[in-house]
């Protein structure tokens, strides 16, 4: 429940601070805060857990949300209103308004509340969701079955398994390298946001191709899948940089937190399916000792759901294309 409410209002603030061309480098930057924690996570909650206890893993570290709040409510402000943010500063966060009104046909954003369903009838919305849905299971598989992968395949207990997941995860923080490209291509190319985004979405679509081979290197050496899975993590994160903010491409600030919160129900549903069914078909390649591609039981089963991991983004990016073939912002909200 914290976590679904955090992204999106995180999404609606990097909207109300930066402009657009800024806002999937300051997403990336606080993204990279997931893997932080995962990096963390290892070295500490274990020991925190032998010594007080599991149930106390859960209260400490749960406990940490609250001074992070405390320190939000009384540091955060819209720009607007906040005494710390200058008059040349204000003015750079709203150049994209600035530059809006002098467009033919401007209409200003109101204050009318925008209701749940009204969300739904835009193609924006579901190609948000769509590029979601597609894209934020294969996340959460890599961070959810790897352990499992290295103990399955190579035998690796917990603390075998550490250092490579600690590189994994150091790995996965490139992606704020992907963060700042779109703004490269607006200021470099002279491209709009959301042209920016859209090709730098393809161009981190192809990195998860990567995985089509990670099980056949891995008879090679183990650190071969963890280095591509890593590349692969990275790649989402600067994926996921990028389409949480075409959002606030196309949608009114006002509307930012809703359409984010649909999208984050749609890679919810989508990362359900493809944990569930990943463990389903494990338990069935190995109870049968399947085999597929080359690939005796277990090791026909990762290499399934890596192929599949692969190309998600492809299809995504295709179908948000699609829906949405060019900038096309919301006005009628």
């Amino acid at each position: 429940l914290g976590e679904a409410g955090n992204f999106p209002a995180a999404i609606k603030t990097t909207a109300e601070y930066f402009p657009k061309k800024d806002r999937a480098f300051s997403t990336s930057i606080f993204n990279a805060g997931a893997t932080v924690g995962a990096l963390a996570a290892p070295i500490t909650i274990p020991f925190i857990a032998k010594a007080y206890g599991w149930e106390m893993a859960f209260i400490i570290i749960g406990a940490l949300g609250f001074i992070w709040m405390g320190f939000w409510v009384f540091m955060y402000d819209k720009p607007d209103r906040h005494p710390r943010v200058s008059a040349a500063e204000l003015e750079y966060i709203h150049q994209d308004d600035i530059a809006d009104r002098k467009l033919e046909g401007y209409v200003p954003e109101t204050t009318t509340k925008v209701s749940l369903m009204q969300c739904f009838k835009y193609k924006q919305t579901w190609a948000f969701a769509f590029g979601k849905f597609m894209t934020d299971g294969v996340w959460w598989f890599f961070l959810f079955w790897t352990p499992a992968y290295l103990s399955s395949v190579y035998g690796m207990d917990s603390t075998e398994a550490a250092f490579p997941l600690f590189v994994l995860y150091m790995i996965t923080l490139l992606s704020i390298i992907g963060g700042w490209l779109p703004t490269y291509f607006v200021e470099r190319k002279g491209m709009n946001p959301y042209e920016g985004r859209m090709k730098s979405m393809l161009i981190f679509a192809f990195f998860p191709l990567l995985a089509l081979v990670a099980q056949p290197l891995g008879h090679i050496s183990y650190w071969l899948p963890v280095i591509i899975i890593g590349i692969s993590g990275a790649a989402h994160q600067s994926w996921s940089a990028n389409i949480f903010t075409t959002v606030g491409d196309m949608f009114p600030k006002k509307a930012i937190a809703t359409i984010t919160g649909i999208g984050g129900l749609a890679g919810g549903i989508g990362s359900t399916i493809i944990n569930k069914g990943s463990g389903m078909l494990f338990d069935f390649t190995k109870e049968t000792d399947m085999a597929f591609m080359g690939f005796q039981g277990i090791e026909a089963g990762y290499f399934i759901i890596f192929s599949i991991c692969a190309v998600c983004y492809l299809i995504g990016w295709s179908v948000m294309k699609i829906l949405v073939p060019k900038y096309t912002p919301i006005t009628d909200l």
